[in-house]
């Protein structure tokens, strides 16, 4: 695990963790050698952590407002799309071990909706909600697009990350009214639940911030190919949806960034299973989806 920079209290506990690692690589090998699924797994920066451990650093995500892209047909939509191809997607980043999921979902679709409107691609401030963000949401310890939305629209835009950085801790807010503004929104909408058609319409026009039940080890090894569970429905992270497509066999799928740093999955990014029977989607994805207008 020194590749991830872990660095353990004392020799009981590095080796507790290396306990832990030996079971995971176990359970990794396993799974990739079945070769039953369209995915594969693999050692990443999670593997020195029981599962319980690992879903101890997701968050509870809460899953009326209208939807503009109602009246759009499925049929004048383009056949795939992935916004970060069109540029209008940052780099993937690493919330580290702050459960700060919702920061980085919100100021990922801002960043897109500013690069959208303007052609400019602006690294937004995590750390700005991280801080700032009152009520039901508490930082490091979780928290609400609906909340971080809230706040950005109401104090007038958002800072970037140069000008706000991210620290992967509770800090104090340090907003004022002279604060650097660099992208605005006058709101946000929800996307219709329990509707992939719906979900659909919305990222063929902007990335949209999607709740997913991604406490599995399914999910928290996952390395390459289109995931397609095990997972459940009960949302505990906010992860962005930046696009969709078809694999070369048929099996459709969405595009997602997540906030895991680049070690994790396909370059930091998923693809995960769309179109399946379950109309709240896999691993709940279309339970509680948001984005910003401008």
């Amino acid at each position: 695990m020194a590749q991830y920079g872990k660095v353990y209290k004392d020799a009981a506990e590095k080796d507790k963790r290396f306990q832990i690692f030996k079971n995971n690589v176990h359970f990794i090998e396993s799974f990739n050698e079945a070769g039953d699924k369209p995915f594969n797994l693999s050692i990443n920066k999670f593997a020195d952590l029981h599962n319980e451990e690992y879903k101890a650093l997701k968050v509870e995500i809460a899953t009326e407002t209208s939807f503009r892209y109602d009246s759009v047909s499925v049929t004048d939509i383009p056949a795939t799309m992935d916004w970060s191809k069109r540029g209008a997607v940052t780099p993937i980043k690493d919330q580290g071990t702050c459960l700060s999921c919702w920061a980085f979902s919100t100021v990922a679709t801002i960043e897109s909706l500013h690069q959208i409107a303007t052609s400019e691609l602006v690294s937004l401030s995590e750390q700005e909600l991280v801080d700032c963000v009152k009520g039901d949401s508490e930082g490091c310890y979780g928290g609400y697009v609906e909340d971080a939305y809230e706040f950005i629209t109401k104090k007038g835009g958002i800072a970037s990350e140069t000008y706000y950085p991210y620290k992967g801790v509770n800090k104090t807010c340090k907003v004022k009214k002279e604060t650097q503004v660099v992208a605005r929104i006058k709101g946000y909408e929800k996307v219709p639940g329990y509707s992939e058609k719906a979900l659909l319409k919305a990222v063929a026009h902007q990335p949209v911030s999607v709740g997913v039940e991604a406490g599995g080890s399914a999910f928290q090894f996952y390395s390459s190919g289109i995931f397609t569970g095990k997972c459940g429905i009960d949302t505990n992270h906010r992860i962005t949806l930046v696009g969709y497509g078809k694999a070369g066999d048929g099996t459709k799928y969405w595009l997602v960034k997540n906030s895991w740093g680049t070690e994790w999955g396909e370059k930091g990014y998923i693809r995960m299973k769309r179109d399946i029977r379950a109309k709240e989607g896999l691993c709940g994805i279309a339970i509680g989806s948001y984005y910003p207008i401008a």
